[in-house]
């Protein structure tokens, strides 16, 4: 992935696709957006909501079109489609690319392609991939994990404890996304996070240095992504400051426009923040199914209240 989009030179090598013309573009044009289009509108001279920065693909339902049409019609149709600064034109299935359409990407400097997949495969798996890597990403300080499935980003000021807290969650069989940088991406209205490439396994640990999760614990330790599901705010113990007890009120934070549930702990010697942590994953992920223990609580006291009322009656 470059820096504004993907290219079509990458995009051919990953998705092993032929190159039946290279076009002056080809090392250089970029995919800068998510949809693909399939030009069968194009095909009748409608290019009224005609986005050229899309990926553009033939189907069999096109390439039927087109057979009924005559050599000239034919050549029209894709010197009226090359006439557009486009990325590529796909042909899916395999299927023989005609010699006017061939002709007319030559003539127009355009790059031709061609799948083995169905139209259905090559878009969806293509969406699927362009949603990922074009996603909106910024990168935050903290170390994430999977803990028994929720994902958790540990947030706080330089060592206030997040990675020591990570290792014993790591011993205790719970798995290492990322730590000390969390590049996050937004993938529809979810949260993905995963670890920079450079820096991918390794943990840092003060006295004792940077550490390799994945050598030192095994491949069980580790996870390349995980969606962000919770977000725990370690900060140093504030005597001064009120800490909720009970967990009525739910917090969150905002992270490029989602909403993610936030609880702050409080960190002063004695406090296992390992296990703190671990519960409330776990407790994120009952409130998440509808069981709140902290207003099942409240409800019961109201209970035992109204009861004594009425006896007092």
């Amino acid at each position: 992935m470059q820096e504004h989009g993907l290219k079509i030179s990458e995009l051919v090598t990953l998705f092993n696709l032929e190159v039946l013309n290279r076009g002056s573009d080809y090392d250089t044009a970029l995919l800068t957006i998510t949809d693909v289009n399939r030009p069968g509108l194009q095909f009748h001279s409608f290019y009224d909501y005609f986005d050229p920065r899309r990926l553009q693909v033939l189907g069999k339902a096109e390439i039927t079109y087109l057979k009924g049409l005559t050599t000239e019609q034919r050549r029209k149709c894709f010197d009226d489609l090359f006439l557009y600064d486009i990325p590529a034109l796909v042909i899916s299935r395999g299927l023989d690319c005609f010699p006017e359409c061939l002709e007319s990407a030559r003539v127009h400097e355009r790059t031709l392609l061609r799948t083995e997949e169905t139209t259905v495969e090559f878009t969806s798996h293509t969406i699927e991939y362009l949603n990922r890597v074009l996603a909106p990403c910024v990168t935050r300080h903290g170390v994430l994990l999977d803990i028994s499935g929720e994902g958790v980003m540990i947030t706080g000021d330089s060592g206030i404890g997040k990675s020591e807290s990570a290792i014993e969650l790591i011993m205790r069989g719970h798995r290492l996304v990322a730590d000390d940088a969390v590049e996050i991406r937004r993938i529809s209205n979810q949260l993905i996070g995963t670890a920079p490439e450079v820096i991918r396994h390794y943990i840092e640990l003060r006295g004792i240095g940077v550490i390799d999760v994945r050598q030192l614990f095994g491949m069980s330790a580790i996870m390349e992504e995980s969606r962000i599901d919770l977000v725990v705010q370690f900060e140093q113990w504030d005597e001064t400051k009120f800490y909720d007890r009970l967990g009525i009120e739910d917090h969150h934070i905002d992270i490029m426009g989602v909403e993610i549930p936030c609880v702050t702990i409080p960190v002063r010697p004695g406090r296992n923040l390992a296990s703190i942590v671990e519960v409330a994953a776990m407790n994120n992920r009952h409130r998440r199914y509808g069981f709140n223990a902290a207003q099942e609580l409240a409800q019961r006291v109201d209970l035992r209240a109204e009861q004594g009322s009425r006896k007092q009656k």
